[in-house]
């Protein structure tokens, strides 16, 4: 099996260099690639096509949101996780948006890196426990979700999990046109247009995944 190959983007070479001894030590895991700026990224994904882009949201000549959003017109199949320093929900549902997998915090860069590459690698999104939490206390108070059933909210997490609407169907012992009903209802009571949509949903409110 090939490594699990990584592009690593951010003007900061010192913490470049560290995130990339951090992954060497993992066998299955390849750095490719380095990039400095945004710009720069773009001409190296020209040449090599990562399965993860660790990408700083802050960078010259073109920041990590919109190189995140012209990564995934361009490669919808390339990871993006966001490294960032701030703490804001407002950075958050904008990656969210451009299509970002994943936001780690640069403080939990040691702790947490191998955690977010693995829930990203599963199909899943991660967020940094802090931001997580940020995430969760906020969606409270949010009366959006109380649209949704309790049914509706359990498919739309295993949704979001990467479940399957037959898996889900087995999992909660129902058929799967009552699970593609749920589904129906719940993109027309949170107005969302596809399943992407739904889980970049769920990732901003209390469907975080941490774990």
């Amino acid at each position: 099996m090939k490594p699990y190959s990584i592009i690593l983007a951010d003007d900061h070479v010192i913490f470049r260099r560290g995130i990339r001894k951090i992954i060497q030590e993992v066998a299955d895991f390849k750095v490719v690639g380095e990039a400095g700026d945004g710009l720069e990224l773009l001409e190296l994904l020209k040449d090599i096509r990562p399965d993860l882009i660790i990408l700083d949201i802050s960078m010259p000549h073109l920041r990590g949101l919109e190189a995140t959003e012209e990564i995934k017109k361009q490669y919808p199949r390339v990871k993006v996780l966001l490294l960032t320093m701030h703490k804001k929900k407002s950075f958050v549902q904008l990656g969210l948006q451009a299509g970002a997998d994943g936001f780690l915090l640069k403080e939990d860069a040691d702790s947490e890196l191998f955690r977010a590459i693995g829930i990203i690698r599963q199909g899943n999104i991660y967020l940094s426990p802090l931001l997580a939490n940020i995430m969760r206390d906020l969606a409270l108070l949010e009366p959006e979700t109380e649209k949704l059933t309790r049914r509706e909210r359990e498919i739309l997490k295993l949704l979001a999990e990467g479940k399957k609407s037959r898996e889900i169907a087995a999992l909660l012992y129902i058929s799967l046109p009552t699970v593609r009903s749920h589904r129906y209802n719940i993109m027309r009571k949170l107005n969302l247009k596809s399943l992407v949509d739904m889980v970049k949903y769920a990732a901003s409110h209390e469907f975080i995944f941490t774990e």
